[in-house]
C-alpha cells in the first residue's frame, strides 16, 4: 500500500475542530486532505493505494491519526462511473432507485444515494457499497457523501463559462474516464466511458469530437490519473492540438508543500469547498 503525504508544519492536531476533512474513495486509492478553515489553506494531504474493499478502508481509518479526529465538517467523495444525472425538474426522491437502474444494474449489498448539483441543475444518483457506507458512517455519523461529478462539473462550469468556444475536459480514473463539453454556459456533453487501455480513451474522445464537429486542434483540459509525458499524453499529442492540466481554484490556498501533480490528480478533492 504505497503511501504519499504532504504535511504543512503549521498543522495542529489539537485544532482539528477548526478544520474541514475531505476524503476520496476510488478503486485506485483512498486519499484525504485537511483544509484549515480559519486561514482557508490546505495543510495536509495523504493518499493510500488500495482497492476499495471494506476491510482495507476500515484499517486505513482506524490507523490514521488524523482520520480519528473531530472536524468542523467532513465529506466523502465517491468516485464511480455508475451514476445517473436527473434534471432537477424531473427529480423525485422516492424514485432515485428507479433513476439509477435506468442506466445501471443495482448491485447486491449496495446503497443508492443522490446529491444535488448546481451546474447543471440536476441530481447525481449513484451507488456505494453498503459495507463501505456503514464503515464510514459509523466513524463519522454526520458525514456528507458526494459523487465525484459534483465538484468536477462545478469546476468545468466555473472555468469553462469564460471560454468563447467549446471547453473540453477529460478526467481519467483507473478504469473509466469522464468527458465533458461546455459551450456558451451550457453543458453540451457529459458521459462516462469504461476503458481497457489508453487507445480506448483516444478512440472515444476523437469520435465524440467528430460527432460534435469540434476541431481536433482544440485544447483538452486534463485531470485525474494522467501525468505529463506519460503514455496517454504522448499518444494524445499526435491527435489533439493542445493538452492543458487543470488546477483547483477557489477561495482557498495551498501550503508550499503541495505540487502541481497532486493538484490536478486530485482536482475534485481539492475543489470540494466550491460546491459543498
Amino acid at each position: 500500500m504505497p503511501f504519499q503525504e504532504l504535511f504543512d508544519e503549521t498543522l495542529d492536531v489539537n485544532s482539528t475542530e477548526n478544520y474541514e476533512l475531505a476524503v476520496q474513495i476510488s478503486s485506485a486509492n483512498v486519499a484525504f486532505c485537511i483544509l484549515d478553515s480559519i486561514r482557508n489553506k490546505y495543510v495536509l494531504f495523504r493518499s493510500f493505494e488500495t482497492d476499495d474493499t471494506t476491510l482495507k478502508i476500515d484499517e486505513i481509518i482506524r490507523k490514521d491519526d488524523f482520520l480519528n479526529c473531530k472536524y468542523k465538517k467532513a465529506t466523502v467523495i465517491i468516485v464511480t462511473e455508475k451514476s445517473t444525472l436527473v434534471p432537477i425538474q424531473l427529480y423525485d426522491p422516492a424514485k432515485k432507485d428507479e433513476y439509477f437502474c435506468l442506466n445501471h444494474s443495482h448491485e447486491n449489498n449496495a446503497a443508492i444515494l443522490a446529491n444535488k448539483i448546481t451546474y447543471p441543475e440536476a441530481y447525481s444518483v449513484f451507488e456505494i457499497s453498503k459495507p463501505i457506507h456503514d464503515v464510514i458512517t459509523s466513524r463519522y455519523p454526520n458525514i456528507n457523501f458526494v459523487h465525484h461529478l459534483k465538484p468536477l462539473l462545478n469546476h468545468v462550469y466555473r472555468v469553462g463559462k469564460s471560454f468563447k468556444d467549446d471547453y473540453i475536459h477529460l478526467h481519467v480514473e483507473k478504469d473509466f474516464f469522464n468527458l465533458i463539453i461546455l459551450n456558451s454556459n451550457s453543458f453540451k456533453f457529459c458521459n462516462s466511458f469504461n476503458y481497457r487501455n489508453i487507445n480506448d480513451i483516444l478512440y472515444y474522445v476523437v469520435n465524440v469530437l467528430k460527432n460534435f464537429e469540434i476541431n481536433q486542434e482544440t485544447t483538452i483540459h486534463l485531470s485525474g490519473l494522467v501525468e505529463r509525458y506519460d503514455d496517454l499524453t504522448s499518444l494524445f499529442s499526435d491527435y489533439i492540438g493542445r493538452l492543458k492540466f487543470s488546477q483547483p481554484s477557489g477561495n482557498f490556498a495551498f501550503s508550499y508543500v503541495f505540487n502541481e501533480s497532486v493538484l490536478h490528480r486530485y482536482l475534485n478533492l481539492f475543489n470540494l469547498p466550491n460546491c459543498v
